[in-house]
């Protein structure tokens, strides 16, 4: 799922250098990736009203059901 977003976020920045994403568990046993892009870049990643960054999220949903886990997006 790591890889997912990953892909997603460097196709959508303009310096795909710069992304970052780190995954850890919590205590209820979802799975929590952070994301980090550029500065320049996090409009681009949330998009106009979140719509970019939902669409991202719904798709990390459905790759953690099919793993039969629970996984949320934070955008930093």
């Amino acid at each position: 799922m790591k890889e997912l977003v990953e892909y997603i976020a460097r196709s959508i920045a303009s310096q795909p250098d710069e992304v970052k994403v780190s995954e850890e568990e919590g205590e209820d046993g979802r799975i929590i990736l952070r994301l980090e892009v550029a500065p320049e870049d996090k409009g681009k990643v949330i998009g106009r009203q979140g719509r970019v960054a939902q669409s991202i999220r719904v798709l990390l949903r459905v790759a953690a059901v099919k793993r039969g886990t629970r996984a949320t997006l934070e955008i930093v």
